[in-house]
C-alpha cells in the first residue's frame, strides 16, 4: 500500500471516529446496582468507557433531579452518593447517562441512559458487624452483653451517627449463643444494647450477634453476623467438673478403703482377744509344783 493511500485511510478513520463521538452512538450502562453498607451508598455500573463518559442523575421519586458534581462526565464506573441521599426514609431513583467526553460536542437531544432500581437507605442499606463486650457476674450464674452500636457514614451537626441514632427503637439485636464445645444453639432478641442472660454456673458460653430491623421486609432484616466471642469458664461444682463415671469410681474407692479398714480392725481385735484368752489358760500350769 502506497504512503498516500495509507494516509487517506488514516484520515478516514479519524473522521469516522469524530463522527461516532458526535452521533450519540454510545453504549448504555449495564449492571447498574446500589451498594450500601452502614449508609455509605455507592452506585456502580459497567462497562468502562472508551471514547465517551458517564453522568449520574438522581432524585427522590417524583421530585426534581440532581447531580453529584463528582459524577458528571466521569470515566469512573461508580459514584458515591452518601452525602447526597440525606433523607434516609425517602426512596431514590438514579440514572447513569452515556454521553460525550468533556469538551466534545454533540447534537443529540437525549443520550442513552440506564435506570437503577429504586433505593431507600433506611430500608435497603446493609448493617455491618456489631462489636460487644462480655461480663460474667460474681456468682457466675449470669452473663451480661454490652453491644456497641455500629457507626454509620452519616454525619449530623458535626457528629457521626450510629445505628441507634438512626433506627432508634426500631433497632434490635439477635443474639445466638451456646455452651462452649457444644453445637446446640439458643437465640434471643434484645430491644436494647445491654442484655443479661441466665447461664449455668461456671460454664463458658460463646456468642454471635447481628442487628435486627423488624420493620424491614424479610431478607433485609438482619445485619452481618459478628465474630464469635466466648466467656471465660469459672469454677465448676465438683459434680460438673467430673463425669458420673469418675465420681462413681471415687465413691467405690472410698467404700473399698472403709470396708478394708473395717475388716482389718475386726481381724486385729479377734487376734488380740484370742491371744489374751490363751495367756489366761497358760497361767495355772506355771504355778504347779
Amino acid at each position: 500500500m502506497s504512503p498516500e493511500l495509507d494516509s487517506c485511510w488514516t484520515l478516514l478513520a479519524f473522521l469516522l471516529s469524530l463522527l461516532g463521538e458526535t452521533s450519540g452512538d454510545f453504549p448504555k450502562a449495564t449492571n447498574v446496582t446500589w451498594s450500601s453498607l452502614n449508609f455509605k451508598t455507592i452506585l456502580m455500573w459497567r462497562p468502562e468507557p472508551t471514547n465517551y463518559s458517564y453522568t449520574v442523575e438522581f432524585s427522590i421519586t417524583g421530585k426534581n433531579r440532581d447531580r453529584n458534581p463528582h459524577c458528571i462526565k466521569t470515566t469512573d464506573t461508580e459514584c458515591d452518593l452518601t452525602n447526597m441521599l440525606t433523607q434516609l426514609n425517602e426512596t431514590y431513583t438514579a440514572d447513569v447517562i452515556s454521553e460525550p467526553k468533556q469538551g466534545v460536542t454533540s447534537d443529540v437531544v437525549e443520550f442513552p441512559h440506564t435506570r437503577a432500581a429504586p433505593f431507600c437507605p433506611y430500608k435497603n442499606s446493609s448493617i455491618g458487624q456489631p462489636d460487644f463486650n462480655i461480663q460474667v457476674n460474681k456468682d457466675e450464674s449470669k452473663i451480661t452483653l454490652f453491644i456497641i452500636d455500629p457507626v454509620s457514614a452519616i454525619y449530623k451537626d458535626g457528629r457521626q451517627l450510629n445505628m441507634r441514632d438512626i433506627f432508634k427503637n426500631d433497632l434490635k439485636y439477635k443474639v445466638i449463643y451456646r455452651k462452649a464445645g457444644t453445637t446446640g444453639k439458643r437465640e434471643k432478641i434484645s430491644d436494647s444494647s445491654v442484655l443479661e442472660l441466665d447461664v449455668d454456673k461456671g460454664m463458658s458460653y460463646c456468642f454471635n450477634i447481628q442487628a435486627y430491623i423488624p420493620s424491614r421486609v424479610t431478607g433485609t432484616q438482619l445485619g452481618e453476623l459478628s465474630t464469635s466471642q466466648c466467656s471465660p469458664a469459672g469454677d465448676k461444682p465438683f459434680y460438673e467438673e467430673y463425669s458420673i463415671g469418675v465420681i462413681s469410681g471415687a465413691i467405690l474407692a472410698v467404700l473399698a478403703i472403709l470396708i478394708t479398714a473395717l475388716v482389718l480392725t475386726v481381724v486385729c481385735c479377734r487376734r488380740c482377744r484370742k491371744a489374751a484368752d490363751e495367756g489366761k489358760e497358760a497361767l495355772p500350769l506355771q504355778n504347779l509344783p
